[in-house]
């Protein structure tokens, strides 16, 4: 495949993510494909996921605890078997009710027709913020257990 049609396939992928299409997106991917995430705790759909059924579970672990507000891929770089997309998105997370803002750049090696490397960079500190509950659990040692009761 041309530069021309390595993004004409990642487009595709885009429209079919935001159609809610996700079976004909995981059709757009190599059976042995390759997503490479990032790790952040206490993200359950975060870090790398091996072949279609991997990634068909990224998408399920990510329906699951969070929905997009906005999804905008912004940019797109090809050069030889290499997309490059830079984009910006809002999540809600569905645990906590935060939405955060990030931007995000995802790297897409395409051979024979297919995807067979995915890998996703973006803001980290904002995913794990707005995963994380207000409610901090109290540490161990002086006061553990306990509960402040208010002096009159």
């Amino acid at each position: 495949m041309d530069i021309q049609q390595n993004k004409q396939l990642v487009t595709q992928g885009y429209e079919k993510f935001r159609a809610g299409d996700i079976d004909g997106l995981l059709q757009l991917f190599a059976e042995d494909a390759e997503w490479i995430g990032m790790e952040v705790e206490p993200v359950s759909f975060s870090g790398d996921y091996h072949g279609r059924q991997g990634i068909a579970q990224f998408f399920s672990d990510l329906s699951q605890a969070q929905e997009a507000e906005s999804f905008e891929p912004r940019e797109m770089i090809a050069e030889g078997d290499r997309v490059v997309v830079l984009g910006r998105a809002k999540w809600r997370v569905r645990a906590t009710g935060k939405s955060y803002d990030e931007p995000w750049a995802h790297c897409f090696t395409i051979r024979d027709g297919k995807v067979v490397r995915f890998e996703q960079y973006y803001d980290t500190a904002a995913t794990r913020a707005a995963f994380l509950s207000d409610q901090m659990p109290l540490q161990s040692g002086a006061g553990a257990g306990t509960t402040a009761t208010p002096l009159h």
